[in-house]
């Protein structure tokens, strides 16, 4: 009886899940056709961010933010020179 209870819950559940995500990308979609046709009139954004302003109050348009991705011995190796250049007394 217990797993027909368990059952029956998780359809229902599943169910519940299944339209609300159903329903969500629908007024996504309808959302984004709506934002694309108006963020084509606008010239330039519109941040309040003082990080994407120049000393002139211009838009910055490049990347703030670089990551540079290095493999697990050279960041090993970095890491051991720090480690091994700490003034640290217990070496």
């Amino acid at each position: 009886m217990v797993q027909i209870l368990y059952i029956l819950a998780f359809t229902v559940l599943s169910i519940f899940a299944i339209s609300n995500l159903i329903r969500s990308m629908i007024s996504l979609s309808q959302n984004e056709s709506r934002n694309y046709q108006s963020n084509r009139r606008r010239v330039s954004p519109q941040f309040n961010h003082p990080e994407l302003w120049d000393k002139d109050g211009q838009y910055i348009d490049e990347p703030l933010m670089v990551v540079k991705s290095i493999n697990v011995d050279d960041a090993r190796s970095r890491l051991d020179a720090l480690y091994n250049s700490s003034p640290s007394t217990d070496k």
